[in-house]
C-alpha cells in the first residue's frame, strides 16, 4: 500500500524562525505534536525536499512536506468494558469516562484503556491518532471523569481537532478544590509551560510557558472546600488543575499538586461536565452533559454542604 501526501506547506514570514514541529502542528490541527515528532523522527516529513528534524527553525519560504504512512495494524485488543454512551452515530461518540480509565495505551497501561473498550463496542475508529491512539480526538487525565469525543473515521477526526484547535468547543468542568476563594468569579491567564525541575508538572512559572486561559466561577462554597465551574478557552496540559494551584485552592485528591492532602479523597475531583461542539458532518451545535459519578457527587456533599 502507497502512502499518499496530506500536506505541502510553505512557511510565510510572520512564523519564521519556530520549531518545525510546533510549526507543523499549529498549521495543521488534525494532528498532535508528539503525531508530528514521529512522523518527523520515522521520515515522513521533509524539508525542502531532504530528511530533517524536529527542532529545526522554520526559515520565511522553506517548503515542507507531509506524508501520512500507511495505517500500521493495531496491535490492541479489543476489550468489553462497560461505557457510558452519551451519543453515537457514524462519525463519532461520546462517552462519560469514568475516573481511573486511561485513555489510550502507553507505558505502564498497554491493557484496560478507553481505546481497547472502544475497540470493543466500534466497527470503526479514525486512523489519524496512529495505532496507539485511534479516534482519540483529545484526552482527559486517569483520574478526571466526564464527556470525552472520539472520531470514527478520518474525516470527522480532522474536523473535530480543527474546532480543538480553534478553541470553537465549549468545555466546562467541575473542580471541587480547597478553601473558599475570595472571588466568586474571575479569569485566570497565566502561560503554562513543563516545570523546570519536577518535569511530571506543569508550571505557570515554565520560561517557554504557553498562552492558557481559564474562567471560573464558585457554584458552591465553605471554609474548607467550594465547588468551581471552570471554562476552558485553551487546552494546556492539566490546565485546570496547575491555574487553580496557582490561585492558592488546589483540586482535592490531586497527588500532583495537592499530594499532602490527597489521600483524603478517593481520587482527583475534577469533572469534564459539559461540552459543545458542532458535529463533523452536518454542523449542528450539539450539547452533552456528563452525569456526576456517585464519588464526585458524595464527596462534594461532604464537603461544601452543611
Amino acid at each position: 500500500m502507497k502512502s499518499s501526501t496530506n500536506a505541502h506547506l510553505i512557511v510565510p514570514k510572520k512564523e519564521a524562525h519556530v520549531r518545525l514541529d510546533r510549526f507543523l502542528a499549529d498549521n495543521l490541527p488534525e494532528y498532535s505534536r508528539s503525531r508530528v515528532q514521529q512522523l518527523i523522527r520515522t521520515g515522513f516529513v521533509t524539508l525542502n525536499g531532504a530528511a530533517t528534524r524536529a527542532r529545526y527553525l522554520v526559515r520565511t519560504g522553506d517548503k515542507i512536506e507531509l506524508t501520512e504512512p500507511p495505517l500500521a495494524k493495531l496491535d490492541n485488543q479489543p476489550e468489553r468494558i462497560p461505557l457510558e454512551i452519551l451519543f453515537e452515530d457514524k462519525d463519532m461518540i461520546v462517552i462519560n469516562k469514568p475516573a481511573g480509565l486511561v485513555v489510550h495505551p502507553g507505558a505502564g497501561h498497554r491493557q484496560h484503556t478507553l481505546v481497547n473498550a472502544l475497540l470493543g463496542h466500534c466497527t470503526t475508529l479514525s486512523g489519524i491518532g496512529g495505532k496507539e491512539r485511534p479516534g482519540i480526538v483529545h484526552r482527559l487525565d486517569k483520574e478526571t471523569s466526564g464527556c470525552l469525543v472520539v472520531a470514527k473515521n478520518d474525516e470527522a477526526h480532522r474536523e473535530l481537532s480543527r474546532q480543538f484547535a480553534e478553541r470553537t468547543i465549549e468545555k466546562i468542568y467541575l473542580a471541587l478544590v480547597g478553601g473558599k476563594l475570595r472571588k466568586e468569579a474571575g479569569t485566570i491567564e497565566e502561560k503554562i509551560g513543563r516545570h523546570p525541575v519536577h518535569r511530571q508538572r506543569m508550571s505557570v512559572t515554565s520560561s517557554r510557558g504557553r498562552p492558557a486561559k481559564t474562567e471560573y466561577r464558585v457554584i458552591r462554597s465553605r471554609d474548607q472546600a467550594s465547588l468551581v465551574e471552570c471554562r476552558l478557552h485553551s487546552g494546556r496540559t492539566h490546565q485546570i488543575r496547575v491555574h487553580l494551584h496557582h490561585l492558592g485552592h488546589p483540586v482535592l485528591g490531586d497527588k500532583v499538586y495537592a499530594a499532602r492532602s490527597a489521600k483524603n479523597f478517593p481520587r482527583q475531583m475534577l469533572h469534564a461536565w459539559k461540552l459543545g461542539l458542532r458535529h463533523p458532518k452536518t454542523g449542528e451545535w450539539k450539547n452533552f452533559e456528563a452525569p456526576l459519578p456517585h464519588d464526585f457527587a458524595t464527596t462534594i456533599k461532604m464537603t461544601t454542604e452543611n
